[in-house]
């Protein structure tokens, strides 16, 4: 008799391999114990569980990050909120499905870019599936947890595959208030995947705070899916009236475009980024976890040469810095951090 091969279950949290603890210890008894990933310096991660002794006034600002499943823009994610002052936690999506993490032990939910399930059936549909009608034991979904961590005034970010799992979820734009789809995002209009670096200028009508004194920004695309397509006139009316198309595609001029290649993917009102109604949920399909530094950027040597007092952070890191600040701004009594940073100027 043939035996069947012994394949992994994607629906039970992984368990950890000899000598190598994963993302989860088990102590003797059986029970998972999960690292609490305090550095986020590969080779260096902490199998200490996630605790917190600070006050809520002094504590840093504590980011969840999200991977697994074909997510692989974690670390990058990770180490923009470490250089903006907070502290990064990567889990597997699984740690959260099963009970073993609560997103509202945080203060920002973030949902990276990657493949997740292979894009297999459009870039973000398995995985918003899955946060839609996935139910735990008492009967709720992550979706039901995530309009919870909304209502309660905290924020959620997803860039590419992440931006595109909001859209499909029905959080961007959310303007009926029900998380029902509104928008898609699809196919390329150049029929292929687009890598090359594009401008960005903030809509002034925008009230998320991620976007908080940002004119323009340069950053990198990498996508195959991140046409923006809008469902009626009157949805994108409203979009338009209410300030949500948030980031807008550039010519070398600054203006926005429907030219190719300024405009990568042919988006409806050359949008590369939404947010929400109230400015919580953000997500955009360009990459600011990628331009950390100014030595991301190809013409960084020319640009340096020609202004030797040119900031060496990159244009990416400033979203970040302005969740983190906004979110320390709003705490009781808070106590002002200058933000960390491993570079000058």
């Amino acid at each position: 008799m043939e035996e069947k091969p012994n394949l992994p279950d994607l629906n039970t949290p992984p368990r950890p391999q000899h000598e190598d603890p994963g993302y989860e210890v088990v102590d003797r008894e059986g029970n998972i114990k999960l690292p609490g990933y305090k550095s986020v310096d590969g080779g260096h991660e902490s199998t200490e569980p996630l605790q917190s002794s600070a006050s809520e006034q002094t504590k840093p600002v504590q980011a969840l990050i999200l991977t697994g499943f074909g997510i692989n823009c974690e670390e990058e994610f990770a180490a923009a909120y470490r250089l903006a002052g907070a502290e990064a936690t990567i889990v597997h999506l699984n740690q959260v499905l099963h009970g073993h993490v609560s997103i509202h032990d945080f203060d920002i939910l973030n949902f990276p870019g990657g493949f997740s399930f292979g894009d297999d059936l459009g870039s973000g549909v398995v995985l918003a599936n899955k946060l839609r009608y996935r139910k735990n034991a008492a009967g709720r979904t992550l979706l039901d947890d995530i309009k919870e961590f909304v209502a309660h005034g905290k924020f959620v970010m997803g860039i590419c595959n992440g931006f595109q799992v909001l859209v499909k979820l029905g959080l961007l734009p959310d303007l009926s208030g029900t998380v029902t789809p509104e928008v898609t995002l699809t196919h390329n209009a150049s029929g292929r995947y687009e890598d090359r670096w594009v401008r960005l200028k903030v809509n002034p009508e925008s009230n998320s705070p991620f976007l908080k004194g940002i004119d323009t920004l340069e950053v990198p695309v990498r996508h195959g899916e991140g046409r923006l397509i809008i469902k009626g006139e009157e949805i994108l009316a409203e979009i338009e009236n209410r300030g949500l198309n948030c980031l807008a595609y550039t010519d070398f001029d600054g203006s926005p475009t429907d030219v190719y290649p300024h405009n990568p993917n042919g988006a409806d009102l050359n949008c590369a980024g939404l947010t929400d109604t109230t400015g919580q949920v953000f997500g955009l399909m360009p990459h600011p976890e990628a331009f950390l530094s100014l030595y991301n950027h190809p013409d960084w040597a020319r640009r340096k040469r020609q202004n030797p007092n040119l900031s060496e952070e990159g244009d990416g890191l400033k979203l970040f810095r302005n969740i983190v600040e906004h979110v320390q701004s709003q705490r009781p009594a808070a106590v002002a951090q200058p933000a960390t940073s491993q570079f000058s100027s």
